[in-house]
């Protein structure tokens, strides 16, 4: 992929943010629990960074999702996994389809609001008995007149408890379960919408997350994005950006994973030399920075067929697959040099360890990926008919 001096600039603005705006409150986040949600996104649309792909009638900058790419890339900088993902559900998790199928009026009314950083999205989509199996979600969304009425719950909502309104996957009908759901928006401030308290995580702690309950919530019909029985669709055409961005945001955390060992092993000696000097060290650190290279390469190709029309499911699904496997060996290799102070929740890939572990799991887990690859490879068994 051939990145232009406007790619170059994008990367220099959102690196400079990270550095002056992320991670010098990341230690006091992490401790909290969540960070200003509000308040960063305002200073990152009065950059133009939440509209990056979003179309120029809502204030976006109508650029292709290659700019998105840059975004994710940098972010991944960030001394945590919790903030550039929250800030990934914002832009590429809760509001493509928004973006893509939704009505003018409600792009006016929620789009146009989270580009400008003056609303929170999430997106509303996994439950307690349906997290990587969509099909299987059981929210419902009955028909009242001109309104949805809305039941259910959803669970591991990232951003719920600053969240202004949540892109929630129901089912508006009885048909086949790839056929009877919609998208629609739900305002966080409506009767009937309950948070759970926010959950205790491994990982990602500067991240709030945590289930929420829609308790015969009425919402306007014209809430729904595109037409009523597409939401699996549309929410499958989104999980392309969304995977293809939370594989981007490794990169630069694999890096600093590596980076960070590097400095740490040239400084600690053992047995009278910087333990660097161990070929067992320094040969597994450069293996490291290779596979991270392999999978940059692998999501620059998928990005371009993205942007250029051609069908990414296989490769973005590998993309997610191979960071999501990185994620539970790069950062593990790298502890294992760090010793006991690895061990220490003070030191930095202590927190990298537990943050990537996630990358596994969320936006379709690794054997999710397996299944799509095999199914376009043309190898998976073939169901017995009943």
């Amino acid at each position: 992929m051939q990145f232009s001096e406007q790619h170059q600039a994008l990367r220099q603005n959102v690196a400079r943010f990270v550095s002056e705006q992320l991670n010098p409150h990341i230690e006091q986040w992490e401790r909290e629990g969540q960070f200003p949600m509000h308040a960063l996104l305002k200073s990152l649309a009065n950059l133009g960074l939440l509209g990056i792909s979003k179309p120029e009638t809502a204030g976006g900058l109508g650029l292709d999702f290659s700019y998105e790419l840059i975004l994710a890339e940098e972010l991944g900088a960030a001394h945590c996994g919790g903030v550039p993902l929250a800030i990934g559900v914002q832009t590429s998790m809760a509001t493509p389809a928004l973006a893509q199928y939704g009505s003018d009026a409600l792009k006016q009314h929620f789009l146009q609001p989270a580009i400008a950083g003056d609303m929170v999205a999430a997106i509303a989509v996994s439950e307690p008995g349906a997290g990587s199996d969509v099909a299987n979600v059981k929210t419902h969304a009955r028909k009242d007149g001109g309104d949805y009425i809305i039941n259910g719950s959803k669970m591991w909502i990232t951003n719920a408890h600053q969240a202004d309104f949540f892109c929630v996957l129901a089912n508006t009908g009885d048909g086949k379960p790839h056929e009877n759901k919609s998208l629609i928006i739900v305002p966080a401030t409506l009767s009937g919408v309950t948070l759970g308290p926010k959950l205790e995580k491994m990982g990602m702690r500067s991240s709030d997350t945590s289930a929420v309950f829609f308790d015969d919530v009425r919402v306007p019909i014209h809430y729904r994005i595109g037409e009523e029985g597409a939401g699996f669709l549309y929410q499958m055409l989104q999980f392309q950006e969304e995977r293809l961005f939370g594989a981007a945001l490794t990169l630069k955390g694999f890096e600093l994973c590596i980076q960070s060992t590097i400095e740490y092993t040239r400084e600690r000696e053992a047995f009278g030399h910087p333990l660097i000097n161990n070929q067992t060290i320094h040969f597994a650190l450069a293996e490291l920075q290779t596979e991270v290279e392999a999978l940059r390469s692998l999501i620059y190709r998928a990005t371009e067929n993205y942007v250029t029309g051609q069908d990414a499911t296989q490769l973005a699904s590998m993309a997610k697959l191979k960071a999501g496997r990185l994620s539970r060996t790069l950062p593990d290799q790298c502890l294992q040099f760090w010793g006991g102070m690895g061990f220490m929740e003070a030191s930095l890939i202590n927190r990298l360890y537990r943050d990537f572990r996630l990358t596994s799991i969320g936006g379709g887990a690794d054997e999710i990926m397996l299944g799509i690859i095999c199914k376009l490879m043309g190898i998976l068994p073939k169901r017995k008919k009943a």
